[in-house]
């Protein structure tokens, strides 16, 4: 499927009028790119791996628009014969036709009917250049391109490999994993403090809690390992995909891993539905902020003797997640460390 992106230039203080007008002419979903700090309490519902330091915020906004493209004969089938939105005709002159909901439309009377909007917008408020470039991408674009970045590597023993690669002759385990776009591939340092540390402190039987799984790629290590069964819990409803398929791909029983969408830090019913004292180890590889709310309710989780694995913690954060270790009342076990990258593993006491 081929997609038209319509994007207009702004600044960030129009961002929501712009949207809100141009959704009454039928252009909806919007994609937002710019420099806004995210605030502390985005910070704390980021289950990711790392958060980079992005450029300061320069007050540009880039606002992103798209309109299939069918094939002409699709839309005959339809029966389009305007955009219900533009009120505009359907354009004759290739073998695509843009359409939305079904109805087509004349890209160029389009883009002029937005340049119309902007200007009006333009008479009351600050919209800065206020300009609409036009291109093409298609579901590949988004779908696939992340591949081309991920390929093969090897974590001591344990090869991790997507499934479009081969391990070839590798002596060792072998994790088979295609994490898509959204989520996790284990070559960043954190998940690879993390992964040390699950294989050092796992034994067989083991019930494991992952949180923020994402693609699940610790659980799984944990499972290939000798864990019993793996509990992960996510933000992001994507995460049950992602998770079922990398267990498919590796051949591990499904019912061994169970996933939970909600945040264990704040919801008391997904903490109740996680357990109390259920588990010998509890992993998180997210951030260092995060981390310390997380410590305050986690030993709740881990059975008395737990270990407590935690990574995605920059060097000069690594004292604000030991203390917040220590004042949850566990013992630090060990501090370890890769690149400008800590995990901290601390042990409910007994």
């Amino acid at each position: 499927m081929k997609w038209k992106r319509l994007t207009v230039k702004t600044v960030t203080s129009a961002e929501d009028l712009i949207i809100a007008d141009l959704y009454e002419i039928g252009l909806e979903g919007a994609m937002i790119e710019d420099h806004v700090p995210l605030t502390a309490l985005e910070k704390e519902q980021m289950f990711v791996d790392i958060l980079p330091e992005g450029p300061e915020d320069d007050g540009i906004a880039y606002l992103s628009f798209f309109v299939e493209e069918a094939e002409e004969e699709d839309v005959k089938k339809t029966g389009a014969s305007g955009f219900t939105g533009a009120g505009l005709s359907k354009t004759e002159d290739n073998s695509y036709t843009p359409v939305s909901n079904g109805q087509a439309v004349d890209i160029d009377a389009l883009v002029e009917e937005v340049k119309e909007h902007l200007e009006d917008l333009r008479r009351f408020t600050d919209i800065g250049e206020g300009t609409v470039t036009v291109s093409e991408t298609e579901d590949k674009d988004w779908m696939n391109n992340w591949k081309s970045f991920f390929h093969r590597f090897t974590v001591d023993d344990l090869m991790v490999c997507p499934s479009w690669e081969s391990p070839e002759d590798h002596d060792g385990k072998v994790l088979y994993m295609d994490p898509g776009s959204a989520f996790g591939t284990g070559m960043h340092e954190t998940t690879q403090l993390c992964i040390r540390q699950i294989k050092k402190y796992v034994a067989p039987g083991m019930r494991i809690l992952d949180v923020g799984t994402g693609s699940g790629i610790l659980g799984i290590v944990g499972l290939m390992y000798g864990a019993g069964h793996v509990t992960g819990t996510d933000l992001d409803a994507n995460a049950r995909l992602a998770v079922s398929q990398n267990l498919e791909m590796n051949h591990l029983n499904p019912d061994a891993f169970d996933l939970l969408i909600g945040n264990v830090i704040t919801e008391k019913s997904v903490q109740d539905a996680v357990g109390y004292e259920a588990y010998e180890i509890v992993v998180a590889n997210i951030l260092a902020e995060v981390l310390c709310s997380l410590t305050q309710v986690i030993t709740a989780q881990l059975k008395p003797g737990g270990y407590y694995i935690t990574s995605g913690i920059l060097t000069e954060k690594e004292e604000l997640v030991t203390k917040a270790v220590l004042d949850a009342g566990m013992e630090l076990v060990e501090v370890t460390r890769q690149g400008e990258w800590v995990s901290v593993t601390g042990r409910k006491k007994q």
